[in-house]
């Protein structure tokens, strides 16, 4: 039985709001029910977005303040500390990375070639930023390891105000990320994933997801509601493993992602992203929950 997720525990208070003037006050007695969901559609794409952008807003603000606690327990100069309040661009295309840094999850993929990532986050006139978190096991050398390379490259004075890692990994931070980021990344290592929950918990807030076909996700994509990272195969080389699929995410962060997002017929509303966020709550809430788990 694939897990699920309590939604409201996860779920941004802006858009439980829009939840419950569009989906009835009523909505979560029945969560499993699409017909309910049917009710995301008559929500205006400005409202949807106007809620996703509070959000995003204060997990920008929430950043900024912990990085500058961080820092300071760094033992960081007054320059490094005051810097952290030009960290994350809240306009700016951002992506969540969130969870357990155990080795098979394999959270340093999107560095492996680290030239070509510099030049999607800095881009001067569609920049992408990159907020990761996370913990790994004390007796996990590779999780450590991996953690330890985020950091290192996060310091990078070029890239440093687009490319953040959060310490002290928990629940509050998961929900902070989940209610504010525009897309969550995961990179398993296909077939390791159990299931995964990080991605339901972000598609109950209209986040879309990019991951490897593996555990939930595969079961859930669909090209309407995210993107997948391969096609499902499985290798027993793993570092061509690796090479294919971190080509595969920089090619779809270029081609497809990137694009989709600052793509704004008026300036100001990116319609077909806010499209896809509508279909990632209406096709993935009803049937990614606890309620159905149970029932299951």
């Amino acid at each position: 039985i694939t897990n699920g997720v309590h939604v409201r525990t996860w779920l941004s208070p802006d858009l439980n709001d829009l939840f419950e003037r569009y989906l009835g006050e009523n909505w979560t007695e029945n969560p499993v029910n699409f017909n309910v969901f049917e009710g995301v559609d008559q929500i205006p794409d400005e409202e949807l977005w106007k809620a996703h952008e509070r959000g995003k807003a204060r997990m920008v603000a929430w950043a900024r303040q912990t990085l500058r606690k961080q820092l300071r327990e760094r033992g960081a100069t007054y320059e490094e500390v005051e810097r952290a309040d030009t960290a994350l661009d809240p306009e700016a295309l951002t992506i969540g990375f969130a969870r357990r840094f155990a080795t098979y999850k394999r959270g340093a993929l999107i560095l492996r070639d680290e030239e070509r990532l510099r030049k999607i986050i800095l881009s001067a006139d569609r920049p992408v930023q990159f907020v990761f978190a996370g913990k790994s096991h004390p007796a996990d050398n590779g999780g450590k390891d991996i953690i330890r390379r985020i950091v290192s490259f996060c310091r990078d004075l070029k890239i440093r105000r687009n490319f953040v890692f959060i310490e002290n990994y928990d629940m509050a931070t998961t929900r902070m990320l989940v209610q504010g980021v525009d897309v969550w990344l995961n990179t398993p290592r296909r077939p390791h994933e159990a299931s995964g929950t990080s991605g339901m918990k972000a598609s109950a807030n209209g986040v879309l997801n990019f991951s490897v076909l593996d555990g939930w996700w595969d079961e859930g994509y669909t090209p309407q509601v995210g993107w997948p990272i391969g096609k499902g195969e499985e290798y027993s080389d793993e570092n061509h493993q690796d090479m294919v699929e971190s080509h595969a995410i920089y090619e779809t962060l270029e081609n497809e992602i990137v694009p989709l997002f600052y793509n704004r017929p008026d300036g100001k509303t990116p319609i077909d992203w806010i499209h896809r966020m509508k279909n990632s709550i209406r096709q993935l809430t009803p049937v990614f929950n606890t309620n159905r788990m149970v029932r299951e």
